[in-house]
């Protein structure tokens, strides 16, 4: 038997320490009945805590305190209830304080014995996160807290299934729990997409790849059609990993789910990217309301602003052609008879001088209807992802590109969801727009004026949701934030962004420094709408293997798959395409 029992002046009996008849091992719950493999999970017994703050459990002697990470799962296993709990840090102690100022010489292998695990001993605070009632088996969220020496388990894997459920039409597997990579967690991408969402983390984490992750499972289930604003070329096409190798792109994984639209048709074909169409933008299109979500980005004052929309009240939808054409004499006149100032005229008229660098942008009017174009494969529920090329190291061509696009999308899905209320047929499908770089977006300055901000505020009332993907959390509008329904993030160590990040989770005290030493690649964080509770996750690797499990097949797999095919037909020899 392991330690000791605890000694009480009151006349409670066994049952009362160990409800189910045990000494020191916890119940095997329905989950295996080997001794061994029981007493092993077994960590210790709570000592003390509370609900708000967290419980504290004392180690066994014989408990390895280095095995224990923060972020690792627990499960305490009360008189009716399983709980389950993330450690949140990991303490030193002793019942005698001299021993910090003198401790004792443990050379002597009988010494060692009489101090560690009873003078000196270990201790981790764990945050109770949910519960589980016996008998109904339904994971809820902690109202209360387990008894005094109640013992703590390692959890295992069907503590995690129990929790995250099994993999399904709805739930994706997107890595394994610390310590448990005999089991997964299955992210619910219904919740996901029916509220925005953000993947956060500071450079160099993997932000791009936990992203390709989700999206590729997104599409794989069909539970929503996606917009991608790719800034950097890495979703559409195949990219280059860190270590070398070329990571496949979503339209090499879903050619028939997934279109690549592009704004430098020469940088796509230099990639040998494959294409669907070329987006041209006239200038007769932009309005000024597309220029008000540059305004930090280009220095853009109010009376620029105001400027633009006299402007355009003046000329009509050639106002910046209009503009930047204008004489000295034009420009005179045009003051005198508005009330803009000549400075906030000519300072607009300077910049839009740069739109002139970007070749998408066309003074003789596009050449076609962009935003229709992407209408219709939306409704043929195609993900559409448009890459920017060059232009994605221009901020203001990554903005403005996105911001026209959003709005105009909007506008459409806003009318049909209205006309939808009389006949259901007419409703679009359900809309995930992904954007980076989102706090240029949603900077507290603009959120509210943008369309995106809107769009995070009306969660998913036109079947449209947002996915952000950002370095820097702490610069996007804390209301906005506030209504992000699932966060998935990898490492940060900006002490704002992991406030930011954290706003409106139960239990960030804990969380804070979890998130604070997690591992700088492939590590993360998922907490809100799409889990039950909070979890780390060491990821799944964007390999062969994890193409395999979304339905690509590589060429190796083809005449095996062509072997199975003729199997089914008979042996025929009869030539199908292999889907």
């Amino acid at each position: 038997m392991k330690g000791r029992l605890p000694t009480t002046s009151t006349s409670d009996s066994l049952d009362d320490w160990f409800p189910r008849g045990e000494e020191f091992a916890p119940s095997d719950n329905g989950h295996g009945s080997d001794e061994d493999s029981v007493s092993s999970k077994r960590l210790g017994v709570v000592v003390g805590g509370s609900l708000t703050k967290g419980l504290d459990v004392k180690l066994d002697r014989d408990t390895e305190i280095e095995d224990l990470a923060v972020g690792r799962y627990v499960v305490i296993r009360g008189r009716q209830k399983r709980f389950f709990c993330m450690i949140t840090d990991v303490v030193l102690d002793s019942t005698n304080p001299a021993l910090r100022s003198d401790p004792p010489d443990l050379s002597d292998p009988f010494m060692r014995e009489v101090y560690v695990g009873t003078a000196a001993f270990g201790t981790i605070h764990v945050a109770p996160m949910l519960s589980i009632d016996e008998n109904d088996g339904e994971p809820k969220p902690v109202k209360t807290i387990p008894g005094h020496f109640t013992p703590v388990e390692i959890a295992d894997m069907n503590d995690v299934n129990d929790v995250f459920g099994t993999e399904d039409a709805t739930h994706f597997n997107v890595g394994t729990p610390l310590e448990l990579d005999d089991t997964q967690v299955n992210l619910d991408l219904r919740r996901l997409v029916e509220r925005s969402s953000g993947v956060f983390g500071k450079s160099g984490t993997g932000k791009s790849f936990l992203t390709r992750i989700l999206l590729a499972g997104i599409i794989q289930r069909e539970m929503a059609v996606n917009l991608i604003f790719d800034m950097h070329n890495d979703y559409g096409w195949e990219v280059s990993d860190e270590r070398g190798p070329k990571a496949k792109g979503l339209r090499q994984l879903f050619p028939s789910k997934v279109s690549i639209f592009t704004l430098d048709e020469e940088s796509s074909r230099r990639r040998n990217a494959k294409y669907d169409y070329v987006v041209t933008l006239g200038y007769d299109e932009i309005e000024p309301e597309d220029l008000a979500m540059l305004k930090t980005t280009m220095n853009l004052s109010d009376g620029m602003i105001d400027a633009a929309y006299a402007c355009r009240k003046r000329w009509g939808p050639a106002w910046i052609v209009a503009l930047l054409d204008a004489t000295g004499e034009e420009i005179d006149n045009f003051v005198e008879t508005s009330n803009v100032s000549n400075a906030s005229l000519t300072a607009l008229a300077r910049r839009l001088e740069r739109f002139e660098r970007f070749e998408f942008l066309r003074k003789d009017g596009a050449l076609g209807d962009s935003v229709s174009k992407i209408l219709e494969y939306i409704e043929q529920r195609k993900t559409v992802v448009l890459e920017f090329g060059r232009y994605g190291s221009a901020l203001e061509a990554y903005i403005l590109v996105a911001n026209y696009l959003t709005r105009r999308i909007h506008e459409n899905y806003v009318k049909r969801v209205e006309q939808s209320l009389g006949d259901p047929s007419l409703v679009p499908p359900q809309l995930l727009i992904t954007i980076e770089e989102a706090h240029k977006f949603l900077d507290p300055l603009i959120a509210r004026q943008t369309i995106f901000g809107t769009i995070a505020r009306e969660l998913r009332k036109y079947n449209v949701t947002v996915l952000i993907v950002d370095q820097r959390p702490s610069g996007i509008d804390e209301e906005v934030m506030s209504q992000i329904g699932t966060r998935v993030t990898a490492l940060l160590d900006n002490e704002r962004d992991i406030t930011a990040v954290l706003t409106g989770i139960n239990g960030a005290g804990g969380l804070r420094e979890v998130l604070a030493r997690l591992d700088t690649k492939q590590q993360a964080i998922i907490m809100g709408h799409a889990v039950p509770m909070p979890v780390v996750v060491k990821t799944r690797p964007y390999d062969m293997e994890f193409y395999r499990s979304v339905g690509f097949m590589a060429e190796e797999d083809l005449p095996e798959a062509a072997s199975e095919a003729r199997r089914r037909l008979g042996g025929n020899g009869t030539r199908r395409r292999i889907e």
